[in-house]
């Protein structure tokens, strides 16, 4: 597969079969995400994997923070913890932050998302479903995850990712603006 097929039918995978994911398989993921270009070799990330009795205590962490934000919405709070109660592993990711230097933090967080990216495609290569979560199950926006993971206060959260076995599942074609409506050529 060449990496333009792989970006074509790269999906947001939600539904993982029990499967547990190879520890060298996670390791040939974040080792991907090192390869990812980064300002100044700053190498600005770092993972935190959550399995086993890590995942149960996020999935009662995430339960708590959506009946919360969607108190009236219970049918949403189910959907968005199945892919928390079915992935084997997820991964968060952070990003350095730089004291008194927003173009840095900002060029750090560009860098983390580099490596996410570099992880998904990885994970694609080895047959895993990934996505990469920030909002809602995510837990980006709430200091919980913070805490729950153990970051230091310099470190931001910049995304989870849920990773597994997929299951088997009709691919659809992604309706994709054309670049040509996306570009302006000077």
């Amino acid at each position: 597969m060449t990496v333009i097929e792989a970006l074509k039918n790269r999906r947001a995978i939600r539904n993982y079969t029990p499967q547990p994911v190879e520890k060298e398989k996670i390791e040939q993921i974040l080792q991907a995400a090192t390869y990812a270009p980064n300002d100044r070799m700053r190498e600005p990330w770092h993972f935190y994997v959550l399995q086993n009795d890590a995942m149960k205590r996020y999935e009662k962490m995430a339960s708590s923070y959506l009946q919360e934000r969607f108190p009236t919405k219970p049918h949403l709070v189910e959907s968005s913890l199945k892919v928390v109660q079915t992935t084997p592993v997820a991964i968060v990711v952070t990003a350095d932050m730089v004291e008194n230097d927003e173009d840095a933090t900002a060029d750090n967080i560009f860098a983390v998302c580099s490596a996410i990216m570099s992880m998904w495609l990885a994970a694609e290569e080895l047959g895993l479903g990934f996505v990469w979560r920030t909002r809602g199950v995510g837990l980006v926006h709430d200091a919980r995850m913070h805490t729950f993971i153990g970051a230091d206060q310099n470190q931001k959260v910049v995304g989870t990712i849920f990773i597994g076995y997929p299951e088997e599942q009709e691919l659809k074609d992604k309706k994709r603006t054309s670049f040509e409506e996306k570009t302006t050529w000077l």
